[in-house]
């Protein structure tokens, strides 16, 4: 090989050399630019429950079961006590249902720090309940037994006694449209959720001992209420485990029982944050 030959190769070389360091340095400038975090991902977004109906189609007549309800007048109606999504103030899971009875609402907690608030009317000094609860028995249309200890009070309602088959289920029966019947452990506290033609009463405490709302009310939390949903009735909505616990379970009660062969719903499941 003559030198010049020997010189040509040997730049030919270091010219690849060279291209070939400057390409390494661009793979390694371009993968700096190139890598690191990747995008951050957004957080998951907060539930918002779905907003309800105007009052005017909430509170609408209606044909249920057979039966036809009329409308209820709503401008003649305190506003606080129409059914309304509010911010939470019980800080239940969500599913748990918490009756104000200070206040007269019954709230369904939802997810979301929300709640569906509804008024209530409450039984009158002397036939208030309080406590936790389960719904262990819903019903539409139920049929009415008055226990013994009303009709002593009242002997006009010994016709619907359990011996004469009780007042079947009606725009006139006490339950209204819907019952939702509560137990602690295996035992009917015999104290209801149940709904009311009276409308009137809503927001006052003149019943005896249990909770009632409007019938367009309690068909739409008898709909949105799984079977086996923990109850607790308090004083105090913000603070309701502190209050159950020190509550007065011997009210006298609306209602004799559950019927005579009613399948109950069993035992009481944990409640979840699932959206019910």
């Amino acid at each position: 090989m003559s030198i010049t030959e020997i010189e040509s190769y040997r730049l030919s070389r270091r010219g690849f050399l060279n291209a070939a360091a400057l390409g390494a340095a661009s793979i390694a400038v371009s993968a700096c630019a190139t890598t690191g975090p990747g995008p951050v991902e957004p957080p998951p977004p907060t539930y918002v429950e779905p907003p309800l109906a105007d009052y005017a189609s909430m509170y609408a007549a209606v044909s249920d079961g057979g039966f036809d309800l009329p409308a209820i007048p709503v401008d003649r109606i305190d506003p606080q006590f129409l059914r309304q999504v509010v911010p939470d103030p019980t800080g239940q899971k969500p599913g748990t249902i918490v009756v104000d009875t200070t206040g007269h609402f019954l709230y369904l907690v939802r997810p979301g720090g929300q709640a569906i608030r509804y008024g209530v009317g409450l039984g009158r000094a002397g036939f208030e309940w309080s406590g936790d609860a389960v719904v262990q028995w819903k019903q539409k249309w139920p049929k009415w037994t008055p226990p013994d200890e009303m009709i002593a009070r009242q002997p006009e309602l010994k016709q619907y006694s359990a011996d004469n088959g009780g007042m079947p289920g009606g725009l006139k029966n006490p339950l209204g449209a819907r019952a939702l019947y509560l137990f602690q452990g295996n035992v009917d506290t015999l104290y209801r959720l149940h709904g009311s033609p009276e409308w009137r009463s809503i927001g006052k405490s003149v019943s005896s001992g249990c909770v009632r709302l409007m019938n367009q009310d309690i068909i739409d939390l008898y709909d949105r209420v799984p079977s086996k949903s923990p109850v607790i009735v308090t004083s105090d909505a913000s603070q309701p485990m502190a209050a159950a616990a020190t509550a007065n379970h011997k009210a006298i009660p609306i209602d004799a029982g559950v019927p005579d062969g009613s399948v109950l719903l069993g035992p009481v499941k944990a409640v979840t944050n699932a959206i019910f």
